[in-house]
């Protein structure tokens, strides 16, 4: 639930731009205490001490003394940004945040989760008030693949000094400090900037599990059990920057594992394991529980980025967020990772988000704020599979991580997996099932007794997490189809699998996985998400270590939570060799260079039903072309007046505006367009006859540089650019131009796609370009 401010003459919807998967949505007393989020916008002290104690006259203000007002207090946010955790009553919460709520007005009958529709503020220095909500969570070849080699004599590794510089801060799960990718081995001293600290908890001594690698590591927990009914910590996690979990682990290493030779999951895909910034120092911060429900306190989160705006890192990790649509009208920053992560971003720290794990339908990706570097999954050519021989003498390869000595067996057809009870008849066989989703995986090639081995056909070949003992193959509605015709051609069917086999390089084909959430943005149409595709499938990265006799201590696994700190890692790279760039500059640098092929020359697919081409809601401005980044030529920057441009576009209040921002602001009348964000991507949702759109590159090439545009038109729809040619100088650094778009289609239409570059013979600085006509 939040309480936005909004204007006494004109009452907003209130709109959220994520709807968690997690809620707390108990029947509540509206006397039952449980925590809110107080932000305040930006900060009006410098001096910590001061911040916090405005946060306390403000409480006592609503709950009568000093002395509840410190018992109720649990978070004061006063680095980056001004506001507070508590425990309050919902009246309590409404009294602060000055509202008058009309309760006909309810979209439920539970106001422990409802959404206010008509709401008029009083007091204007509360930006929101909001329940503590819950986010989720969403290596070795994966760099190579994307050009990031340290044997070559040049390159952005050897330039940047493999990050060793930077300090990434993730928000996670916690980590395990005794995996050999955190070893500091080779590493000069810790950066001069960094402020941070390695907090002690049990299972975690600073001083014998911090170094150079790992420099920082907080952990925060707002005591689940006391103020969150029927959310209950497991008696397996610790209390402490410990890892009990694998997520933060895993996620780490990839964006900055040191290198680590002979790396191996159960004997499959031997090689060196590296992170994309292999020098980078790593600060947890750890906000990711195993509690049931599963999830993140959105209070922890935002305190985390609190800590390291203070701490001095200088990119963010996160790879949470909610699960999927349905999602509310961007009419507001909502009280999730968009308040600490646009502070972040104020103070220059790029925020690296996973778009989400709930593809392949279109409008699920999330974390779409426009300061935010949203990040989608796609597979790299390296495959795990195994050679399925039938009694026909015809073999097919299926995905599969099997690292046994191969099987025979009869093969029979379980025609729903769902509902068929297991019998001796299975005993020693393996089946070929069905599974209409993709996520019914797991449970369709494990929940038959007795059977030796699994035959899943599915949407997608990809495979999925999971133990690998027995062969369980993945293979696509195609080929599951050939193996079910055989079937039942044969009187008595049979199957020889063999070991599992690892297959890098060519003819494995590129493809934006099927679990990564796809555009159009529904939060904000105009702005596209994802913003890049990095690999998020197989992937290899360091694992916890429970118990070292059956831990190998690496994990390989899927989603776009693996593909984000993969871009972060990159970040870090471009960041020590342009120290001076703003986060939305990085953030153009990769989406104007990305790749719309793989890094062969060959198409890029996306994964669903059916398989096609990928478009720029599947893949954003393409695939991380880390080289090509690091020179783009020209950069469509943005600083906080583009933000506030936006904000005022999404129809948001001056008010607002200005606590969030901590600038007077005044939108214009009438309200500029979402069209001229000057975003490193043209988006236009409802095109009727013609538009004009601004935008505005800054050159970061060679100084007398003369770009001329190139077009590469939506079917049906007309672009011309003016000017046609850009001449940059000593003297004229940035330069504006417009794009007049008109469509000759007569009906309503889908989107099309298409693409505009600027380009001085040598650097091509490309946008895609997605139109949609509405008549």
């Amino acid at each position: 639930m939040g309480f936005v401010k909004g204007s006494p003459k004109a009452c907003l919807f209130i709109g959220f731009l994520f709807l968690l998967n997690c809620v707390f949505a108990q029947e509540i007393s509206k006397e039952e205490k449980k925590v809110y989020v107080v932000y305040l916008g930006a900060k009006q002290h410098d001096d910590p001490k001061l911040v916090s104690e405005s946060h306390h006259k403000m409480l006592e203000s609503v709950l009568g003394s000093a002395e509840a007002a410190r018992e109720s207090i649990i978070y004061n946010y006063q680095h980056g940004f001004s506001g507070f955790a508590a425990r309050l009553t919902e009246s309590q919460a409404k009294k602060l945040s000055g509202l008058l709520v009309k309760k006909d007005l309810y979209t439920s009958s539970d106001t422990s989760s409802v959404l206010f529709h008509d709401i008029c503020p009083d007091r204007p220095d509360v930006f929101s008030v909001a329940s503590n909500r819950k986010l989720q969570m969403q290596s070795t070849r994966m760099f190579d693949y994307l050009g990031l080699s340290p044997v070559l004599p040049k390159g952005i590794l050897q330039e940047s000094d493999m990050g060793s510089d930077k300090v990434i801060g993730i928000l996670d799960s916690g980590l395990w400090p005794e995996s050999e990718a955190f070893n500091d081995k080779g590493l000069g001293p810790i950066p001069k900037h960094w402020k941070g600290e390695c907090v002690a908890g049990p299972r975690f001594d600073p001083a014998k599990h911090c170094n150079k690698k790992l420099i920082g590591a907080k952990y925060f927990l707002d005591s689940w059990e006391e103020k969150h009914k029927g959310t209950k910590i497991s008696q397996n996690e610790i209390m402490s920057p410990r890892g009990g979990l694998s997520h933060g682990t895993i996620v780490s290493s990839i964006a900055a594992s040191a290198f680590l030779p002979n790396v191996s999951y159960k004997g499959l895909a031997p090689g060196v394991m590296r992170g994309g910034a292999p020098k980078a120092r790593i600060a947890m911060y750890k906000v990711l529980w195993e509690t049931q429900p599963f999830g993140s306190g959105i209070a922890d989160c935002i305190r985390a980025f609190d800590e390291a705006i203070k701490d001095g890192v200088d990119v963010i990790s996160v790879s949470l967020g909610p699960s999927g649509p349905p999602y509310r009208p961007l009419n507001a920053v909502g009280e999730d990772l968009e308040i600490g992560s646009f502070h972040a971003v104020m103070k220059g720290i790029p925020v690296v988000t996973a778009a989400g794990n709930s593809g392949p339908d279109a409008y699920t990706v999330v974390n779409v704020a426009p300061w935010m570097i949203t990040v989608g999954a796609t597979s790299l050519d390296r495959s795990y599979s195994v050679d399925m021989t039938f009694g026909n003498n015809i073999t097919i390869m299926g995905q599969a991580l099997y690292p046994g000595d191969g099987l025979s067996a009869d093969l029979v057809y379980i025609e729903d997996w769902k509902t068929y009870t297991a019998t001796s008849d299975l005993r020693g066989k393996v089946y070929l099932t069905f599974a209409k989703e993709d996520w019914d995986w797991t449970s369709a090639s494990t929940s038959l007794d007795g059977a030796v081995g699994a035959i899943v056909a599915r949407p997608s070949d990809a495979l999925s997490e999971g133990d690998y003992t027995q062969p369980r193959i993945a293979v696509d509605y195609e080929v599951g189809t050939k193996i079910l015709q055989y079937i039942r051609s044969s009187r008595s069917p049979t199957v020889k699998i063999s070991r599992g086999k690892t297959l890098v390089g060519r003819p494995i084909a590129t493809t934006v996985a099927g679990f990564s959430c796809r555009g159009p943005n529904s939060a904000a149409p105009g702005i596209l998400k994802p913003d890049l595709v990095a690999p998020g499938m197989n992937v290899l990265g360091a694992d916890i270590i429970v118990d070292p006799q059956y831990s190998p201590g690496f994990a390989i696994v899927q989603g776009t939570s693996f593909a984000a700190p993969a871009v972060t890692g990159i970040v870090a790279l471009l960041r020590s060799l342009h120290p001076d760039w703003s986060p939305a500059a990085l953030k153009s640098a990769m989406m104007t260079t990305a790749w719309k092929t793989d890094p062969h020359g060959d198409p890029i697919f996306a994964e669903g039903s059916p398989r096609k081409l990928a478009d720029p809601f599947d893949y954003g401005a393409g695939l991380v072309n880390a080289e090509r980044a690091k020179d783009p030529g020209l950069v469509y920057d943005m600083n906080i007046d583009d933000y506030i441009h936006f904000l005022c576009a999404s129809s948001y209040n001056e008010t607002a505006i200005s606590v969030l921002t901590g600038k007077p602001t005044k939108c214009s009348s009438p309200l500029p367009s979402i069209l001229d964000v000057n975003y490193p991507a043209i988006t236009i949702p409802e095109l009727k006859d013609e538009v004009n759109i601004t935008r505005t590159v800054t050159n970061v090439g060679p100084v007398d540089s003369v770009y001329r545009a190139v077009v590469e038109a939506p079917e049906g729809v007309k672009i011309v650019v003016e000017p046609q040619t850009l001449v940059f100088s000593s003297s004229t650094k940035k330069l504006g131009f417009k794009v007049r778009v008109s469509t000759s289609h007569k009906s309503n239409t889908g989107y099309f796609f298409g693409s505009f570059t600027w380009t001085d013979g040598t650097r091509n600085v490309t946008i895609p370009l997605s139109v949609r006509t509405r008549v």
